[in-house]
Order: structure tokens, then C-alpha cells, then sequence
């Protein structure tokens, strides 16, 4: 772990760690991370049969093997993950059970959705939730993310229940690692990444921006990723079907490696790629990713995790300047200053791509949800590329098509 960076930790997490190392040490296992465990746990809460499904089951083994060998899981980590993972592979099945009692879920269109791909820090958070104060746009919420499907009692259109259990989230995630909430907000009632749907999926980038899985990340880079954007689509169409709305906004940096899979499976999808300097971002990218990955493991090399997302980020603006070449017209570029600036003509620029209409109301909207939104209102939280052993020209190098192509 480099020296400049401080791990938070509450003092009842560190008993529940102490305590499960003691544990360890005497061969007691707190949970079991096995892909076959968390499988019959699967089938036996549900009580429906396992839907065998070939890539996602290969996932779930690498993605099981490399949690137990490289990610050095803390026993609070080991619980989290553990819940995580039942609820994963709990919903699948479940998902599997509703449209085999409702096929026609299959058959709802999905019109062509605004997609914000920009690399992190870049004004996508912001950009996401102006546009989704639009009552006429759907976004993922963060309460949808983490309980897709009705509960068994509730009421249609009164998903109350899930929206109180995610607000409880909320507050032990502000408990548990403020420091990570003021770099990256989560509100349980505002909008949420897409790729956090994606990891119902079993592919997706989610494991290795909260973990040290290795393995998993490199055999998730070689795989067809039509799988995931497929699985994507279905589970729009599950959320569609418990609250319609004509068009879709879509947002995460992980769609920048795969623009092309996406405009397969979406197509006339309009890509809003949004710009800001890596210079400026990747020092507090970076602390953002050692912050999350503390949450799980007493043993976090900030260091490393900057230098393994700052090749991937490499990767995956390189392959979206690869998808522009070929499709150029699919893309609307937003950068952060402009954003900033005049928020709302930014969104004119979109929705005239988009062949929306941004009326007064609308406009009236999204300014007052701005102005409720203030920047750093959970805090603020400055890092230099040096805390994290790298310096401007290895950033520089990394990204240099990328500057090149938008002069940076």
C-alpha cells in the first residue's frame, strides 16, 4: 500500500475483521464463495431450478476462483460480496421464472436510447441526472439496480418498500466510507450506472473497480460482450414493463470499450461522449477506485489499482475512437467545461440528436434540479497523480491518441 493513502475504517468493521481473522486462523469459514455454494444457496432460496446459461456459468467459476485467490477479501468484504453475489445470482433466476410466465416481456420495444459514455470524472454523473429530471426519460434508478423485481406483496407502481431498503444502503454506505460518498455520491432515488445491470450478467467491469480480480479482468477482456448488452436490453424491458416510459438515458464509462457490441444490440442508440483532460481526472479517479476497494480488503495497493485502471482506460477510449471512425454520426461530444458552463445547451445539443424536444418545462426542470445539486456538496476530496506513483507523462503516453484526437 503506498504511504499516502489512508484506508477509512469504522471502528465495528475493524472488530468484524478482527474477529474473522481469528476465525481464518482456526478454520472456520465465514462465508463460502464458491461459484457451485452460491449456486444451490440459489436454487434453495428461490426454490426455482438453476437456468444453465454457458458464458455466464464460465463467468461466474472465473469471476468465484479469482475473488478467493486475489482479492485478500477482509471478513466484512467477505460478507458483502457474499450478499452481493446471492443477490445476483437470486434475481437471474427469478428474471429466468418471469418471462418464462411472461414471454411477451421479451417483445417490448426499446426505443433507441441516449447513451452518456465518457471516461470517469468527465461530467457524466452531472450530465445523467440533468437529463433524467426529464419526466419524460427513463433512467435506471440506483433503488431498481439493487432490487429489480417487485417484492412479493407490493402494489403496482408503488415500489415503496425498495426504495426504503435502498435508502438504508445509502446511509451505511455515508456510514461505513464517507470519504468514498463525497468523490462519488449514490442517492437512492436519483439515477444509476447501467453497467450495474450489466452485472446481472456475470460480465461485466463491476468486480474489478471493487476488487483485486486479476484473472477475471483479463479473461472479461477476450470475451464477446454481446452477451451482456443482450442481457442488458432484457432487463430494460423487465423495468419497462413495471414503469413505461417512451425513451431510455444510459450512462457508464464502461460502454467506451464497447460502443460497437452496444450500437449492435441498441441500434440508432445516440453515444454521448463526454471530454475532460486526464490530467485532471486521474488522480481523483484513482482515489476513488483505492477508497471503493478498501470497503473490501485491508490489504489495498492504491498504487497498482491506479496503474491497472489507467491502462484500462487507455483501452477503452482507444476502442471508442476505433468505433467512431466507422460510425461518426452516432456520436454527440459534450466537454466537461462546456458542461459546466451552460449545462442546459449541452442538453439542447443532445435532444436535437436525439430528435427530442427540450420545452420550457423541461428546461425549468432541469435547472431546478441543478441548483439542488450543488458540486462538492458531500465534500470535497483533492489527490495528485504522485499519490498514486504516477506522473503526467506516463498519463500523457497513455492517452496520447485520445488528446490527439480532441486536443488536449
Amino acid at each position: 500500500m503506498t504511504s499516502t493513502f489512508e484506508p477509512f475504517r469504522r471502528r465495528p468493521v475493524r472488530a468484524i475483521n478482527r474477529v474473522g481473522s481469528m476465525l481464518d486462523h482456526r478454520g472456520v469459514s465465514i462465508a463460502d464463495l464458491s461459484a457451485d455454494a452460491l449456486r444451490r444457496r440459489a436454487v434453495a432460496a428461490t426454490g426455482l431450478p438453476w437456468t444453465a446459461d454457458e458464458q455466464a456459468d464460465e463467468a461466474l467459476e472465473v469471476l468465484c476462483r479469482s475473488i478467493i485467490d486475489e482479492s485478500q477479501l477482509s471478513t466484512f468484504g467477505s460478507l458483502v460480496i457474499h450478499a452481493r453475489l446471492h443477490g445476483i445470482l437470486t434475481t437471474r433466476l427469478r428474471v429466468a421464472e418471469l418471462l418464462r410466465q411472461r414471454p411477451e416481456i421479451a417483445d417490448i420495444a426499446i426505443e433507441p436510447p441516449i447513451v452518456i459514455a465518457g471516461l470517469q470524472r468527465s461530467g457524466t454523473t452531472m450530465l445523467h441526472r440533468i437529463i433524467a429530471a426529464d419526466p419524460d426519460v427513463r433512467a435506471v434508478g440506483s433503488w431498481e439496480v439493487l432490487h429489480l423485481l417487485p417484492r412479493r406483496r407490493e402494489k403496482p407502481g408503488s415500489p415503496t418498500m425498495r426504495i426504503a431498503q435502498t435508502k438504508m444502503a445509502e446511509l451505511a454506505l455515508r456510514y461505513l466510507n464517507p470519504r468514498f460518498f463525497a468523490i462519488h455520491a449514490v442517492e437512492a432515488d436519483g439515477p444509476e450506472e447501467d453497467v450495474l445491470l450489466q452485472e446481472y450478467s456475470m460480465l461485466s467491469q463491476v468486480p474489478e473497480a471493487m476488487l483485486s480480480v486479476p484473472s477475471y479482468a483479463n479473461w472479461l477482456q477476450s470475451q464477446d460482450m454481446h452477451g451482456s448488452y443482450r442481457y442488458l436490453r432484457t432487463l430494460l424491458q423487465v423495468l419497462h414493463d413495471q414503469n413505461p416510459q417512451p425513451r431510455w438515458v444510459l450512462k457508464t464509462p464502461a460502454h467506451l470499450e464497447h460502443l460497437d457490441t452496444l450500437l449492435d444490440v441498441f441500434p440508432d442508440a445516440v453515444i454521448v461522449q463526454t471530454h475532460r483532460d486526464p490530467l485532471r481526472t486521474t488522480a481523483s479517479f484513482s482515489s476513488m477506485l483505492a477508497h471503493g476497494h478498501s470497503m473490501f480488503s485491508d490489504h489495498v495497493d492504491a498504487e497498482e489499482v491506479a496503474r491497472h485502471w489507467l491502462v484500462r482506460n487507455g483501452t477503452m477510449v482507444d476502442r471508442a475512437l476505433d468505433v467512431r471512425a466507422v460510425q461518426p454520426a452516432a456520436f454527440v461530444d459534450v466537454y466537461y467545461d462546456d458542461l459546466v458552463e451552460d449545462p442546459i445547451a449541452q442538453v439542447h445539443r443532445i435532444y436535437t440528436a436525439a430528435g427530442l424536444t427540450l420545452t420550457a418545462g423541461i428546461r425549468a426542470r432541469m435547472e431546478e434540479h441543478r441548483a439542488g445539486h450543488a458540486q462538492h456538496a458531500h465534500g470535497v476530496h483533492a489527490y495528485q497523480l504522485a499519490d498514486f506513483g504516477l506522473t503526467e507523462a506516463e498519463v500523457n503516453a497513455v492517452y496520447a491518441r485520445y488528446r490527439s484526437a480532441f486536443d488536449f
